[in-house]
């Protein structure tokens, strides 16, 4: 754990780990246990979720809340969804293959070499 000190006059205070995400906005990706790929269109730099949707992973499977979490249009051979996931449980995925989810024409323009390209109207 990283740790912040203040000055001698201060109490030491403690900050949580510093996770660096792993992917960006426009990777594809897929889940490393669940049948799941998706594209990432937001970033949370630790857990920013409700303690309830917490409380639904099973306890032994739920993931540390001080690492990245990313939003994704997900797909799975069932359905399309937005879905909430852990650094720890993604991977690139190597398919090459885009994804049919409806929502990313919305967000996203072109795609070529496992990543769509934000569309501009959503840059910052």
């Amino acid at each position: 754990m990283h740790k912040l000190y203040a000055s001698s006059a201060h109490p030491a205070a403690s900050a949580p780990p510093i996770s660096h995400a792993r992917f960006t906005i426009g990777d594809v990706v897929r889940h490393r246990l669940l049948e799941l790929r998706g594209v990432i269109f937001d970033i949370d730099p630790v857990f920013a979720n409700s303690e309830e949707w917490y409380s639904s992973i099973p306890e032994d499977m739920r993931p540390s809340k001080d690492q990245p979490f990313y939003h994704l249009l997900a797909e799975n051979s069932d359905s399309s969804y937005v879905a909430y996931v852990s650094q720890q449980n993604l991977v690139h995925d190597d398919s090459d293959e885009p994804l049919d989810h409806p929502a990313i024409d919305g967000l996203f323009e072109a795609y070529a070499s496992g990543r769509y390209t934000l569309r501009r109207e959503h840059r910052h």
